[in-house]
């Protein structure tokens, strides 16, 4: 089974991404893993991107495409892989699909969670990180989760924030690019939804990402 994941920041597509992983036992492959392992092992596809990275330019899907392919044919995806994070604007899907037949790498499933982006932003801006264990789930925005006052929900440990979950200004940025319709990462994901009504081989998933982490993941597996 392989999937491609979309999902706005703060719509808890990692989460759900994780889960997946464990419940069918196939791999996660993160786009931002790929370019870090491919840096570090100075790989001749991420001495290329790193050129890019180092002067501040976007890397070419030229580079960046090839890098992923190559990530899904290891052994470890030869009973599936769900990719995250890529692609972001619809070209990149276009190659993407376009490379993915080349290589005969079936794609089985596309799944959006679809979120109001407020509440994504809200959802982003409420996270709180428990000092004691950072996996302790607390956000003031959220019900199921909130912390009991300004302690820890689980532990009742002291909560911090992290730095780049209340800059507005850095959120709104990744929010304009997902929620671009026309050129954004959502555009990328209803190329894949045009593309599963026109092929019938690809099976389009929509989530809504309004309820709690166990709703959504209750209605993920009963789609896949």
């Amino acid at each position: 089974m392989n999937i491609l994941f979309f999902g706005p920041n703060g719509s808890g597509k990692g989460t759900q991404g994780a889960i997946i992983k464990d419940e069918y036992n196939i791999s996660h492959i993160e786009s931002g893993a790929i370019f870090r392992e491919n840096i570090s092992k100075g790989t001749e596809l991420g001495a290329k991107a790193k050129e890019y990275i180092d002067r501040g330019d976007l890397v070419p899907d030229e580079i960046t495409i090839p890098m992923i392919l190559d990530r899904l044919k290891k052994d470890d995806c030869k009973n599936g892989w769900l990719l995250d994070g890529f692609p972001r604007n619809k070209n990149q899907a276009i190659k993407l699909d376009e490379s993915l037949k080349e290589a005969s790498l079936a794609l089985d499933i596309v799944v959006e969670i679809i979120l109001d982006r407020e509440i994504a932003k809200n959802r982003i801006m409420g996270r709180r990180l428990c000092v004691n264990d950072n996996n302790h789930p607390n956000n003031i925005y959220i019900d199921a989760i909130k912390p009991d006052g300004d302690k820890c929900r689980v532990c009742g440990g002291d909560l911090k924030t992290r730095d780049d979950d209340q800059d507005e200004a850095a959120i709104n940025k990744r929010h304009d690019i997902y929620y671009d319709t026309n050129e954004g990462t959502i555009a990328s994901s209803y190329y894949f939804k045009d593309l599963s009504s026109k092929e019938g081989s690809i099976k389009y998933i929509t989530l809504d990402g309004g309820p709690g982490v166990k709703e959504v993941t209750a209605e993920l597996v009963s789609k896949l």
